[in-house]
């Protein structure tokens, strides 16, 4: 059994049980042992990609089979001891605490907005609220099903005042297939909704660490459906890219990327946009909408273990501190710190923040897709339940 945070710090609501076993069966018997007493509503798992899927699914049926089980395969875990890269993480959320709709949106690809729309907002009306408590969303979507834009902004529309987060899963650094779990199988082409109602108060994170520079580049040729940019300010979109930062393309690397996205303005906020790879043609493949004619800003990197402490420096109505943080942190932000070699330092903040969650390959914040962004929904103990 284990709470959110080992030591000294009091036991969380939610309660997480962790296996780093070499195998799918072996690893949920660990899990599901670490959970025997939490009377789940239900239980969210995290999965590495090194698991066997197929294992992973007849296991379940072995270990909780009267147990209502969600999860998506991820880029990397947050668990109570921090950033890990090879961790099955089960989150038991109370059914003291929580209640839960669900629904899976598959094909996900092409995303019907209006049908979308329409069944989110029937979803919502038939998930009968209850007088003194909160509901939020979360969904979880294949993360190279280039849909995330357009799927998060219908459910959005059609959820109207329900706020929506989470995350895209991931494939490790593999970028082959990502898959969430529901009704007992993994699905890809697919995207999972969670409407929640709880009694816990809480708050929605959004935050990154980059400021606008002066330097702006135009999308002169993009295949938007591929998320593929051709060209910028007419030259190949790859080699532009390059000139702008004063490297050679040849040395264009993951990290680089990492360390210097795009960004989108709208209003007087700027999203990241960031890039995945360069692509065959020369062009470069990023992980949100783009399309021609968008101008683009080039980004410039603060502190991130400054921003990452002061981001997750919130408190309830009563200036408390969460009982715990469900964080949804972009696999670029981990890859950039720990290229920096900075991921003794990040992890001993999401330990003191008591951060639980993944790296995903893309992030959901109030109905917006956004990328290198960590979102969390920080939640708060109502009033007269212990900390202990």
């Amino acid at each position: 059994m284990k709470d959110l945070i080992a030591g000294a710090q009091p036991a969380a609501l939610v309660r997480v049980g962790i296996s780093r076993a070499p195998s799918a069966r072996a690893a949920l018997r660990e899990v599901a042992a670490e959970l025997i007493g939490a009377a789940p509503s239900f239980v969210f798992l995290l999965l590495p990609p090194r698991l066997d899927l197929g294992e992973f699914e007849a296991g379940l049926r072995e270990t909780f089979l009267d147990t209502t089980v969600f999860g998506c395969t991820t880029a990397g875990q947050i668990t109570p001891e921090g950033y890990e890269n090879d961790a099955l993480v089960a989150l038991a959320f109370p059914a003291s605490h929580f209640r839960f709709s669900s629904q899976l949106f598959k094909p996900l690809s092409p995303v019907a907005i209006e049908a979308t729309a329409r069944q989110a907002e029937r979803m919502a009306a038939q998930f009968r609220p209850t007088a003194g408590r909160n509901r939020l969303a979360l969904v979880f979507a294949d993360g190279l099903s280039k849909q995330e834009d357009v799927f998060v902004a219908a459910l959005h529309a059609g959820l109207k005042d329900v706020p929506v987060f989470g995350g895209s899963a991931g494939d490790g650094q593999n970028f082959q297939t990502t898959y969430v779990l529901h009704a007992g199988r993994f699905h890809t082409n697919a995207a999972l909704l969670l409407l929640l109602e709880t009694d816990l108060e809480f708050r929605g994170l959004g935050f990154d660490h980059f400021q606008p520079t002066e330097r702006k580049m135009v999308v002169t040729g993009a295949v938007p459906e591929e998320r593929l940019v051709l060209e910028i300010n007419g030259a190949p979109a790859a080699r532009e890219y390059a000139r702008l930062l004063g490297l050679p393309v040849e040395t264009l690397s993951p990290i680089v990327f990492a360390e210097n996205p795009v960004l989108v303005r709208n209003g007087s906020v700027y999203h990241v946009r960031a890039i995945q790879q360069i692509h065959e043609s020369g062009g470069l493949t990023l992980l949100s909408a783009i399309d021609e004619g968008l101008l683009l800003t080039l980004g410039r990197g603060k502190e991130i273990i400054e921003t990452l402490d002061a981001g997750l420096d919130v408190c309830g109505e009563h200036g408390e501190s969460p009982d715990f943080i469900l964080g949804f942190d972009c696999f670029l932000r981990k890859l950039e710190i720990e290229h920096k070699q900075l991921a003794a330092d990040a992890s001993r903040l999401l330990r003191e923040h008591r951060v639980i969650g993944f790296n995903t390959y893309g992030e959901q914040h109030l109905g917006v897709h956004v990328n290198q962004t960590f979102v969390g929904v920080a939640f708060f103990r109502p009033k007269g339940i212990a900390p202990f």
